[in-house]
């Protein structure tokens, strides 16, 4: 079993900075895939930021260029980065561990983006 814990989060202004930090626990070896997802109040969730136990990123259209992943392999830690956020950021973030063929999520943590 995985389990999978984020931390950071909480409310920034437009153009301001947050970092969020997840790792996962459990009787685990090598988790293949960890990263960030979001959900807006009535939106689906969507792809934030992924980054394989080899280094390989993806990022979500929306975020490119304002946030950045990385990953400590060693404490199956994954990091998020978000620069010059935005209202439209705001959203519930959860971190996921693909360990085995398996998802594995956080609870979330809010980001709030507001005037």
């Amino acid at each position: 079993q995985v389990q999978v814990v984020e931390s950071g989060g909480g409310f920034v202004q437009p153009g301001g900075s947050l970092r969020l930090s997840c790792a996962a626990s459990g009787n685990i070896l090598n988790i293949y895939l960890m990263g960030w997802y979001r959900q807006a109040p009535g939106k689906q969730r969507e792809l934030v930021a992924t980054i394989t136990s080899g280094g390989t990123t993806n990022y979500g259209d929306s975020v490119k260029g304002r946030f950045t992943i990385s990953r400590d392999n060693a404490k199956n830690m994954v990091n998020l980065e978000m620069n010059t956020l935005k209202p439209e950021d705001t959203a519930v973030y959860y971190c996921k561990a693909q360990y085995q063929f398996r998802d594995y999520w956080g609870q979330g943590t809010q980001v709030t983006v507001s005037s």
